[in-house]
């Protein structure tokens, strides 16, 4: 036996599907797929999307799940006790979420104060000035920093706040409880901002632009490059939250029951968003007197500048952006706290501190590094550079990894498929070790080769070639080395997820079931 404290647990099933749903559902399914859909096809992306989620998003889930629940750890220690040179991966996740933890945090609190502008409507007849000049005062040249945002730094400072006392709560009194009632809030605020959204004019022009199908996209290799991109990011996966989340999980849960609820419940909202915002942006080129493409956009184009025009030129917009900015907030939130979580829990197992000082010391370390950052002129080049290379460069690279090793090399897969079958209601067969062991790092490779191809191409955003190498080469280069050095430092203490396994040798021994 171990001088281990007793690791949380979810209270409910319901608990922890809630909160791997609100992980996967983030900023990305309202302002990045119906963009991602309606440049992939239309209504025929949705084909290669079901494909990529039945043969990568769900199979990637269960993957995490299983891991997570039966080593009982945070990435590093998990994947430590599975294989140990696999550690590295679980450190460089970590890494990674404390990049995108930075960076993340200061769009739920632009989103903040865009609630409040709703209601004034207070970006006049300019959304793209008044977004970049009035309220980031974005400086001219990346890189450079010579102004602090208050405007920025304040709600920052309240999302910080927020995230912190829940994940201060606990897993099952904190993370459950809020995506308990945040999940179920996002629902009903996005389905009124999406009935809204259909009843204006010319939303049927932005619909049938999302929806018309066109076949020959599906003889274009980008297009199922970018259904497969847009599933690996979408579900929180590759980055080791899931691993984390299931850690949680009581010895007996269904994982692939699991992983099908969430793996649909997100593609679901994704679709519930792309009516949304295509029937708004519908209504915008109606109004301009353009076609939908010219006024299609995605990201902080979209959320900030597009839609705020929408807000502007609808009657009792005011509501409308309430909602919609409300629906970022709370999509976000959820999605923070879970990439936070990751961080937290890693350095608990590592340390044996307790969650309160964790959350403290490592979780307002972060917090730090975000406010102090994020919350000046330069902040947007350095999210926008940050956003993209450890997106392309850390977690489908890590995901990657994590596959070939598990599959090819340290070949895992068979003895985590007879785990999850032994709590599961819906068997694995063969394909789940075809599609991990084949078509998913074929795929994320080819994904890697193409957006390599790219990168050296034209330098991403025009951004110039100094800045991209320290804020956006530099930062997925960072992460690695971080990974491999915090692999390399001795653990003086017991591994949890080692000493749960000697746990269940000895009773395995005791109870005469040795084998």
């Amino acid at each position: 036996m171990t001088d281990q404290p007793p690791r949380e647990q979810w209270g409910t099933r319901l608990g922890f599907l809630m909160a791997a749903i609100g992980s996967a559902i983030g900023l990305g399914n309202i302002w990045r797929f119906p963009k991602v859909a309606f440049d992939n096809g239309g209504g025929s992306f949705l084909l290669p999307y079901l494909i990529a989620l039945l043969t990568a998003g769900i199979p990637l889930l269960i993957l995490e799940y299983t891991i997570g629940r039966k080593y009982r750890a945070s990435p590093p220690a998990a994947l430590r006790a599975l294989y140990r040179p696999t550690q590295v991966i679980g450190w460089w996740q970590v890494a990674i979420c404390f990049v995108i933890a930075t960076y993340y945090a200061v769009i739920l609190a632009w989103s903040v104060r865009y609630v409040g502008f709703s209601f004034t409507r207070a970006w006049g007849d300019d959304p793209n000035g008044f977004f970049f000049n009035d309220f980031l005062k974005v400086s001219d040249e990346p890189g450079s920093i010579s102004a602090f945002v208050p405007g920025v730094a304040w709600p920052l400072i309240a999302i910080w706040v927020a995230t912190l006392v829940i994940l201060g709560l606990g897993v099952r009194r904190g993370i459950e409880r809020a995506n308990k009632i945040f999940i179920p809030l996002l629902v009903v605020f996005f389905g009124a901002l999406v009935i809204r959204a259909v009843t204006l004019d010319g939303a049927t022009e932005g619909l049938n632009a999302l929806f018309q199908p066109d076949w020959g996209a599906l003889t274009n290799g980008s297009v199922w490059v970018a259904a497969y991109g847009q599933i690996f990011f979408s579900l929180s996966i590759g980055f080791g939250i899931m691993i984390t989340y299931a850690s949680y999980l009581n010895r007996r849960s269904d994982l692939t029951g699991s992983a099908m609820v969430a793996g649909f419940a997100n593609s679901s909202f994704e679709i519930l968003a792309g009516i949304g915002v295509f029937a708004a942006l519908g209504f915008m080129a109606t109004q301009a007197g353009v076609g939908v493409n010219d006024v299609a956009s995605d990201g902080v184009g979209l959320a900030f500048v597009a839609f705020p025009q929408v807000i502007s030129e609808m009657w009792f917009g005011q509501a409308f952006g309430v909602l919609f900015f409300v629906s970022l907030v709370i999509a976000g939130l959820t999605s923070l706290i879970s990439i936070v979580q990751v961080i937290v829990a890693a350095v608990e197992d590592r340390t044996g501190i307790s969650r309160t000082r964790a959350v403290l010391t490592v979780g307002g370390a972060t917090g730090v590094v975000s406010i102090l950052l994020f919350s000046t002129d330069g902040g947007l080049y350095f999210l926008d550079a940050a956003d993209h290379f450890i997106n392309q460069y850390g977690i489908a690279l890590a995901g990657l990894v994590l596959l070939i090793v598990m599959s090819w090399i340290a070949r895992k897969l068979p003895m985590l498929q007879r785990n999850a079958d032994a709590t599961s209601a819906i068997l694995l067969g063969r394909w789940w070790k075809i599609c991990l062991g084949v078509i998913t790092p074929v795929v994320l490779g080819w994904m890697m080769i193409d957006s390599l191809v790219h990168e050296f191409q034209q330098n991403y955003g025009e951004l110039p070639t100094s800045f991209l190498l320290y804020a956006g080469w530099g930062v997925a280069l960072a992460a690695l080395v971080v990974g491999i050095v915090l692999s390399l430092i001795p653990w003086r203490r017991p591994s949890p997820a080692l000493a749960d396994e000697d746990e269940d040798r000895t009773d395995r021994l005791s109870k005469g079931d040795a084998r």
